[in-house]
This record gives structure tokens, sequence and C-alpha cells, in this order.
């Protein structure tokens, strides 16, 4: 046995186990993509509420620092001295999160101790498949539930963090505030109409949301006083009351100080996850080249573009649908024909500028612009067919663009 292994902590019978082997980590690694999958479908059937958040704008970064947790677990056993600061920070949001929601970290305490329950009964039945010792077995649940006290003592301290700092009381209501109002339903109304009362902040009609690159840096007095901002959070993002008119766009490029930021549409109030989703797919279509990058990019100015690649699996079904007429055609053939017809929709030029275009020589366009008639017929001079033809097209095109993005 290794002397590099995981450590446990002495049982309550009082002798020391001895430490995990390094080579137990390869033997549950394996399992961790399944095990991550039944600990959040115990931990949502047991605590409703994370299976609400689970499914809110921030699933994402919560569902990254589940599986931190548990990856870390077996890294520390493969290699007992790693850092693990990802972890850790993740470990602290949670307990800020708790604390900003209002909540004890009891419910949060259970969840952890529930998946490391369902890790137990996963673990048991590993040991019976590799017959592994009773005493690796206890060694392996002493650790499991000392990893527990540890991630339980970093949540803590993001807890007690935003506890102590009582003179932020305020920005911390309104950052719950602004995470009740991008829940949106289920959260009651009144809920939120009591929060903004007591932050004594006007609950607006309309809002813009804006997503912000990270790291963000904003000069914070700058802001207006009655926008809401959560910078903690791996999505940092504000909230603006009503329109982006000149003078909020005047105090958010100055706020900025060089920070990147996607602006959303104004919508609702009661629709303002739709704003922060949009905004931040055009962040992603920024990475991807579909727009030009700029400090500050409206999605009011990219509208086609969020509608056109809203759907890829829909667009699949209408390219198949719309392009049928060209599936005969060896791949080649087809891809200069679609070329030639998106380039003939986005210009109606003359054979000689779609040329310069397509590189090739007009008479070459004039030919490709026959067959395309002949293959196609009635479907390019319909309003109805040429309308769906030239949306898949468009949309294709821009969707080629964005296959590196997640």
């Amino acid at each position: 046995m290794s002397r590099n292994s995981r450590s446990t902590q002495p049982s309550d019978a009082g002798e020391p186990l001895g430490p995990l082997p390094q080579e137990f980590a390869a033997i549950i690694r394996p399992e961790l993509p399944s095990l991550i999958r039944e600990i959040g479908i115990e931990v949502t059937r047991a605590y409703p509420e994370y299976a609400r958040l689970l499914n809110g704008p921030y699933g994402q970064a919560i569902q990254i620092g589940v599986e931190q947790n548990i990856s870390v677990f077996v890294d520390q056993v493969a290699s007992p001295s790693a850092p693990s600061p990802l972890r850790d920070e993740m470990c602290r949001r949670f307990g800020r999160y708790e604390a900003y929601e209002g909540r004890t970290l009891e419910t949060l305490q259970g969840a952890y101790r529930l998946g490391a329950r369902v890790a137990l009964r996963r673990a048991k039945r590993i040991g019976r498949r590799y017959n592994l010792s009773p005493t690796l077995m206890l060694s392996f649940a002493d650790a499991l539930f000392a990893y527990v006290d540890e991630i339980e003592a970093l949540t803590r301290e993001g807890y007690l963090e935003v506890q102590s700092h009582s003179v932020e009381k305020k920005e911390t209501l309104r950052r719950r505030l602004l995470h009740l109002i991008l829940a949106g339903p289920p959260v009651p109304r009144t809920a939120i109409a009591e929060l903004s009362e007591q932050t004594g902040w006007p609950l607006p009609e309309r809002v813009t949301l804006v997503a912000l690159r990270t790291p963000a840096q904003l000069s914070g007095s700058d802001l207006d006083n009655d926008v809401l901002v959560e910078l903690s959070t791996p999505q940092p993002h504000l909230l603006i009351p009503g329109p982006l008119d000149a003078q909020r766009r005047h105090m958010l490029e100055k706020a900025l100080n060089g920070t990147r930021a996607a602006v959303g549409m104004t919508v609702p109030t009661a629709t303002a996850a739709d704003s922060i989703r949009w905004a931040r797919r055009v962040l992603d279509f920024i990475d991807a080249g579909v727009v030009d990058d700029a400090p500050l990019v409206l999605c009011a100015d990219h509208m086609l573009t969020l509608w056109l690649l809203a759907d890829p699996a829909l667009l699949d079904q209408l390219a198949e649908r719309e392009l049928a007429p060209l599936a005969g055609l060896t791949p080649t053939r087809r891809d200069r024909l679609i070329e030639t017809l998106r380039i003939w929709f986005d210009t109606r030029g003359t054979a000689a500028q779609m040329g310069a275009l397509l590189a090739v020589h007009p008479q070459t366009v004039r030919y490709r612009l026959r067959s395309l008639e002949a293959i196609f017929g009635d479907q390019l001079t319909d309003p109805e067919g040429r309308f769906a033809t030239e949306g898949v097209l468009r949309a294709l095109h821009l969707h080629e663009r964005t296959e590196q993005l997640p």
C-alpha cells in the first residue's frame, strides 16, 4: 500500500483505519459520470428547491460545483497532496448563495450527506464486484465522511463571510432579489414584491439584462443606484430597470471600465430570464466569430441570428426537407450548388457579380443557376418555398461558424 495514499481520520471505535490505496481511484473513477447523475436525482427528489435551481439560470454553475466536489475526492485518493482551489471556491460559493437566499446551512448539509450515502451505496456494489476487503470498505466510508466534513467547513466559510458583513446586507438582499427575478415562475410575484419593498428598490414593469465577460471589473460608483449587480457567479450580469436609453447607455459604458458586455432586449420583468439568455447567447456568438466583437454589443442588432440559431435540431429537420432535391448529388456538387444558391439569395446579383464572390467564371454561375432551376423547380418561385429555403441556407451558414460552441 502506497504511503502517499489518502489517510483517514480515526474511526469511532478508537483505532485508526488505514489509508486508501491510490489504486482505488482507478476503480471508482469510471463510475463518476453515472454516480453524479444518480446523486443529482436523489438530491433533487429529496430537496425540490434544488431541482428548481438546477433548471434555472444558475443550473450550469451548480452542476459544475457538484461535479467538482465528487471528482476532487477521487483525485485526492490518487494524489492526496494535490491542491483543489476550484473545488474550495465552489464550496464557498454554495455557502454564500445559501446566505444570499436567507436560508440556513441545514438543507445544503443534508444534501451533502445524502450524496455521501448514495456514493457509499455505490461503493458497496463496487466492493462486492472486486471482492474488496471489509477493512478497505470501512476506510472508504471513513474517508468519505471526513471529506464531507471538509466541504461542509468550506461551505460554512462562504456562508459566514456573507453573514459577517452586516454593512453589505442591503447589497446581499439586492442580489437575492436579482436571483428571484431571474428565476421567474414558480417564484411568487408577491415574494419578489416583498423583497423589493424591503430593499427600497421600486419594482419596474420592464427590465434590460446585461451579460458581462469574466473577469468583470466594474466601476460601481458610475452605476445608477437602481442597477442590480451580480458579479460573484461564473456568469456575471446586471439588471437595468427599463430600457437602455441614451443616458443609461452612457452610464453603462462608463462603468464597464474595459469589461466586454452584451445587452439583452428590454422585456417585462416576469420574463427577465429571456433577456439574460439572449445576451449570453450573443457572447457565445462573439466567441464563434458569428457576431463582431465590441465593448458593448446589443442583442437587438442580432435578433435574426438569435432566431435562426435558436433550435439546431429543428434546423436539421428543415434543412433535410428544404434541400431534399439535392440529396442525390455528390457532396462536392451539392456543396457548390448550395453556396451558389445562398449567394444568389444574398445578392440577387448578375452572373459576373456572383462569379467574383464565388471565384468562378460567370458562365459557371449561369450553368449552376440553370441546374438549380431544374432541380428545385417551383420551390424557388413560390414565395413561401423560397422564404423557407433562404432561411435554411442563412441558418446553415451561421451554424457552420458556431460548431466550436459548447
